[in-house]
């Protein structure tokens, strides 16, 4: 059986960790099914930790049973479990309002205003800077708003699918106030106690780190670029040519025609006048309930000082930020989002646009339609249970962690905090895994190489920003993350199409953050003057190796 501590695990399986995560990986590009991927990298897990014994028929039929108990699992989790349920019960919220003409009316209103192309897209990447409280809540907001505008404009869904899932994860990644930061935070006190320095200002050391994040930034750059100057390279302007010339915004047929027999049944009633208050009311119902649900849930996670300071002054921008770190993330969104159904319900009866059978009929229909991300959701939590189980993070690690120059050690931890994070499809677990290594290697290479008091803590701020950075570049590279497959079921589009085309652009921004970011910072050059430098190469590369799509054959 496997053994307990996921340390000798890795030494017992050795590079056969890594089997689990590239057969999942390999399996979704070649079939471009996502579920048979997950199960297959699922089961092939499973199988290596009952083959230990040495029976390979009992192993088949223990791999099954551990590959059941892990899907059980992953359920049974709290935190899964409150995210299922805010993926569902936004599937329902999203549904009602369509049905009350609340998203078309938007998209009226957005299309006068979106009259191009590049307009539409830079619409949806504003968008995203408004839901910058949680990377979940944006990729399902945004698309059902915005996929009628891009769509009478015939822009490829893989690009609105990119676009939503390059301004969900960068932006709540280095948001003031968000899901993430307590999590952040945490991780980085922790680690800070591992080097004796157990006094640090958590916070102010994250707000150190923004300069440092070259990849959230420079992606949110190359979006906006890429709209404006409408020029794509590689798969994706191939999805745009198919788009612009055939108005076929979606790659497969069968796809197209399920949205069109979905759209029809939740098309409003001809009587029924189009309200864009029909759906900002309900996602504004939202989003405050939201606010108000991680400050007070927050607050009630809290003890000790913390929770004495937060007392004595409840308003300042400190206990907010405490409050907001210390929330379940996943129970909030969830609450926030029955709210919100509720309050559209209600306003649906009261305009008399259905009665409350048709309207809890429509939120059903809306939660069937996202039944099929609550599978991939719990697969991709499985695969990474069983990862997690035989050490795959702790083999790559320790191939990366020995005597590393200072110049490049930044770089390093981005590249490995982004395949980890590819391999497993989570950020937060990848940072976990990384922060409490990275920090004292960092202390230990700047103490090696002699750095004055300052510099090293500039040196370990950067090498911070690294893990936090690399884990949202892999994250958004990998076909089995949450955020990924959360962007496509926003924007309707195909989950292994969205990958193959946001891939080249997520490689390139990467690239440039390493050779225009991490490894200048790392020799002592300032961020604010790396920072403009990595937009400018962005630029001229978009302006002059990107391609217009428009009347161009593919």
């Amino acid at each position: 059986m496997l053994l307990a501590d996921k340390n000798a695990n890795a030494e017992l399986f050795g590079v056969w960790t890594l089997l689990p995560p590239l057969v999942a990986i390999v399996l979704a590009f070649i079939t471009r099914n996502v579920i048979f991927s997950l199960f297959m990298g699922i089961f092939v897990g499973t199988f290596m930790v009952n083959v230990v014994d040495g029976n390979i028929f009992q192993a088949f039929a223990g791999a099954f049973v551990d590959l059941v108990r892990k899907m059980i699992g992953s359920m049974a989790d709290s935190w899964n479990a409150g995210i299922i349920l805010q993926v569902l019960t936004i599937g329902g919220l999203i549904a009602v309002i369509t049905k009350m003409g609340g998203p078309r009316a938007i998209a009226q209103k957005l299309a006068k205003k979106a009259k191009t192309p590049a307009s539409a897209q830079i619409y949806t990447w504003l968008m995203g800077f408004f839901i910058f409280f949680d990377d979940y809540a944006n990729s399902l907001i945004i698309g059902p708003i915005m996929r009628p505008v891009t769509d009478k404009l015939k822009i490829a869904r893989e690009k609105l699918a990119f676009v939503i899932d390059a301004t969900a994860a960068p932006i709540a990644g280095i948001a003031l106030i968000s899901t993430w930061i307590g999590y952040e935070i945490s991780l980085i006190k922790d680690a800070y106690v591992m080097i004796g320095q157990p006094d640090i200002n958590a916070y102010a050391i994250f707000v150190e780190t923004i300069p440092y994040r070259f990849y959230n930034i420079l992606m949110l750059a190359f979006v906006f670029f890429s709209a404006y100057f409408l020029r794509e390279f590689g798969p994706m302007r191939t999805a745009a040519i198919r788009a612009a010339n055939t108005g076929k915004v979606s790659r497969h047929k069968r796809q197209e025609e399920h949205l069109n027999q979905e759209s029809s049944t939740l098309a409003p009633k001809e009587h029924v006048e189009y309200s864009m208050w029909n759906a900002i009311i309900p996602i504004f119902s939202l989003i405050v309930v939201a606010f108000l649900g991680f400050y007070f849930n927050g607050m009630s996670s809290l003890e000790g000082e913390t929770l004495k300071a937060v007392q004595a002054n409840p308003y300042a921008f400190s206990s907010i930020r405490d409050c907001f770190g210390a929330a379940d993330a996943s129970i909030v969104l969830f609450e926030a989002a029955l709210f919100a159904s509720i309050v559209a319900i209600a306003m649906g009866m009261q305009q008399k646009i259905f009665n409350l059978s048709e309207a809890l009929e429509t939120w059903v229909l809306g939660v069937k339609a996202l039944v099929i991300t609550a599978v991939i959701l719990i697969l991709a939590w499985s695969i990474s249970a069983i990862i997690k189980d035989l050490g795959t993070s702790v083999y790559l690690v320790s191939l990366l962690s020995d005597s590393t120059p200072q110049f490049i050690l930044p770089s390093i931890i981005f590249i490995l905090g982004s395949i980890i994070s590819f391999s497993t499809g989570t950020s937060y677990g990848t940072m976990g895994i990384l922060m409490p290594l990275t920090i004292p290697l960092a202390n230990a290479v700047g103490l090696h190489v002699g750095l004055e008091p300052v510099a090293l803590g500039d040196y370990i701020i950067l090498n911070i920003g690294a893990v936090l950075t690399g884990a949202i570049f892999g994250d958004h590279c990998s076909p089995i993350s949450d955020t990924s497959i959360l962007s496509s079921m926003g924007a309707s589009c195909d989950h292994m199409d969205h990958i193959s085309t946001q891939l080249p652009y997520a490689l390139f921004v990467g690239a440039v953050a390493i050779v225009f970011g991490y490894i200048p910072a790392a020799l002592g050059y300032s961020a604010t003057i790396l920072l403009p430098l990595g937009i400018v190469v962005i630029i001229l590369t978009i302006r002059f190796y990107g391609k217009p799509f428009l009347n161009q054959k593919a």
